[in-house]
C-alpha cells in the first residue's frame, strides 16, 4: 500500500511553508495567500538527483567570450532581450488573454526556423491542427516550425532532447503538469516544480525555453511568486484590446537592461515592429489647437515621445469633474491644486479632463510640466507650438525640477523636429538645434504660454 499523501500549506507570495491553513503569512504578512499543495513522495524534487557532479570554479578560470544570443528577426523582441535569445536562458512572457502572447512566439519560432535554429513550440491549449490554422493568418511561413501538443512534462523533455531543440516554446505553463507531484495542473506545486525542471533542462542540455504564461485580474502572472525569481526574463505584453499597439516590456533580465520597451502593431497578419517605436505615440498629432502639449518620457534606455490632453470646460452642474486617463488621477489634482495656489489659474468651476494618447499611462514625475502647459493652454484657450515639448517635475511650491537623462530626450526631441524644449532652469544641458528655455516655476511657464 502506498503511503498516504501529505500536503503543506504554502504561501504564494514568498513560499514560506505552514503545516495548516491560515489567513495570513507568517512570514511576509500576506493575507490570503496560504494555498494547499500535496506533496509527493519524491518531495517535490525530480528523482535520480544526487550530489552535484560540477566542480566549483574559479571566475578568472571561465572563458570570458561572449555568448553568441539568437536572433529572432523580430528587432523589437531582440532590442527587449537585450540583442536577442541567450542560450540556456528561460524567459517567461505574461499577458491579457488576446493580447497575442501566442502569435508573438510562433513567430519568434517560424523566424528562428528560417534562420537555422531548430525550435519546438508546445501548446497545452491548442492541437497542432489548430496550430497550423493560427500559423496559416501570419505573414512569416510557420510550416517549418515543430509542434507539440502535450501537457505531460517528462513528455515535453523527452521531444525536445530527441529533436535537438535548441529554443523551446512552452503555451503555457499553467497548463503543464510532473508526475512526480500529486495535484492538477496550474496549482502552485505543479507550477513551481515544472518551472525548476524546466530551469534544469535549460542550464544542463543548454538550449533556450520560453514559457507563456497567464495573468491573474490584478495583473500579476498567476501561479506562485516564486515564478519570476526562477526565471532569467519577465517580459510584460501590454495593449489595449481596442487599439492596434502592444509594448513588450522587460520587468527582470539578467542578461540586459529592465524597463526596455519594445512596441509592435498587431495585424490581420500577425505583430509588426514599430520601425520608429519613439515616435509611434505623437504620430497624426493634431496642431494648432489648445489643449495639447508633447513629452518625453524614459522606458528603460529609449526615450519615447507622447502627446498630453487637457480639456477644460465649465461645469454644468454640481461638483466640477476630474477625469484622468493614462495619468494618476490624485497626480491631477495636485497639480490642480499647485496651478490655481501658483499660478492663479482658477479651476475650481470647471470640470477637467486629461487624457494621454495611444493608451500610455505616466508614471514618472518628469511629465508634471507638460500636464501643466496643456491645462494652460486649455483654460485660456491659446494652442501651444507646434515645435515646443515639455521636461520636467512640479514641486507643490510650484517649482520646476530637473529631470534624468535630459540630453537624451533633448536628443530624441530634436531628431523629431521639436526645436523648442521647456525645462528647469537648473537643468544644464543643450543640443543643437535645440532652443532649450530654462522656467524656475509654474508661474513663469504660464505667462510665457499666455503672452
Amino acid at each position: 500500500m502506498s503511503p498516504k499523501a501529505r500536503s503543506v500549506f504554502r504561501c504564494t507570495e514568498c513560499g514560506a511553508d505552514q503545516p495548516k491553513w491560515a489567513g495570513r503569512c507568517d512570514a511576509c504578512g500576506a493575507w490570503n495567500t496560504m494555498v494547499e499543495e500535496p506533496v509527493g513522495r519524491s518531495g517535490g524534487r525530480a528523482p535520480g538527483h544526487g550530489p552535484a557532479v560540477n566542480p566549483p570554479v574559479q571566475l578568472s578560470a571561465v572563458s570570458a567570450s561572449s555568448v553568441a544570443r539568437w536572433r529572432t528577426g523580430l528587432a523589437e523582441f531582440d532590442y527587449v532581450l537585450g540583442g536577442g535569445i541567450v542560450p540556456g536562458s528561460l524567459v517567461l512572457v505574461g499577458g491579457e488573454p488576446g493580447i497575442g502572447k501566442s502569435t508573438l512566439l510562433l513567430q519568434c519560432a517560424a523566424r528562428l526556423e528560417r534562420a537555422g535554429v531548430p525550435t519546438l513550440y508546445v501548446s497545452g491549449e491548442e492541437s497542432p491542427e489548430q496550430l497550423r490554422l493560427r500559423a496559416d493568418r501570419l505573414t512569416d511561413d510557420a510550416g517549418a516550425v515543430h509542434a507539440l501538443g502535450e501537457t505531460r512534462l517528462e513528455a515535453i523533455l523527452h521531444h525536445a532532447a530527441t529533436l535537438g531543440a535548441r529554443v523551446v516554446f512552452v503555451d503555457s505553463i499553467q497548463t503543464v503538469y510532473t508526475e512526480e507531484l500529486e495535484g492538477a495542473p496550474g496549482n502552485v506545486g505543479q507550477v513551481r516544480e515544472c518551472a525548476a525542471r524546466l530551469m534544469r533542462f535549460a542550464k544542463e542540455a543548454g538550449p533556450a525555453v520560453c514559457l507563456v504564461g497567464h495573468v491573474t485580474k490584478g495583473g500579476g502572472i498567476a501561479g506562485p511568486r516564486t515564478l519570476e525569481h526562477i526565471v532569467d526574463t519577465v517580459l510584460y505584453f501590454e495593449g489595449d484590446g481596442g487599439l492596434d499597439h502592444r509594448v513588450l516590456r522587460a520587468v527582470k533580465n539578467r542578461f540586459g537592461s529592465v524597463d526596455e520597451i519594445g512596441v509592435f502593431r498587431m495585424t490581420g497578419a500577425g505583430l509588426e515592429p514599430v520601425p520608429d517605436p519613439a515616435a509611434a505615440f505623437v504620430a497624426g498629432r493634431a496642431t494648432g489647437v489648445s489643449g495639447s502639449a508633447v513629452t518625453a518620457l524614459m522606458e528603460g534606455t529609449r526615450p519615447i515621445l507622447v502627446e498630453i490632453q487637457a480639456l477644460a470646460a465649465k461645469a454644468g452642474f454640481g461638483t466640477p469633474q476630474r477625469v484622468a486617463t493614462g495619468l494618476d488621477q490624485r497626480r491631477l489634482a495636485l497639480l490642480l491644486a499647485v496651478l490655481e495656489r501658483r499660478a492663479g489659474l482658477a479651476c475650481g468651476q470647471l470640470d477637467v479632463f486629461v487624457n494621454v494618447t495611444g493608451g500610455v499611462r505616466l508614471v514618472e514625475p518628469s511629465t508634471d510640466l507638460a500636464v501643466v502647459a496643456a491645462l494652460v493652454s486649455s483654460v485660456h484657450d491659446r494652442p501651444l507650438p507646434a515645435d515646443a515639448l515639455f521636461l520636467g517635475e512640479v514641486g507643490l511650491g510650484g517649482e520646476v525640477r530637473p529631470v534624468a537623462a535630459v540630453e537624451r530626450r533633448l536628443a530624441e526631441a530634436s531628431r523629431q523636429g521639436f526645436r523648442r524644449v521647456f525645462v528647469s532652469a537648473r537643468a544644464r544641458a543643450s543640443v543643437d538645434g535645440v532652443d532649450v528655455v530654462g522656467v524656475d516655476g509654474i508661474g513663469e511657464l504660464a505667462r510665457r504660454l499666455v503672452a
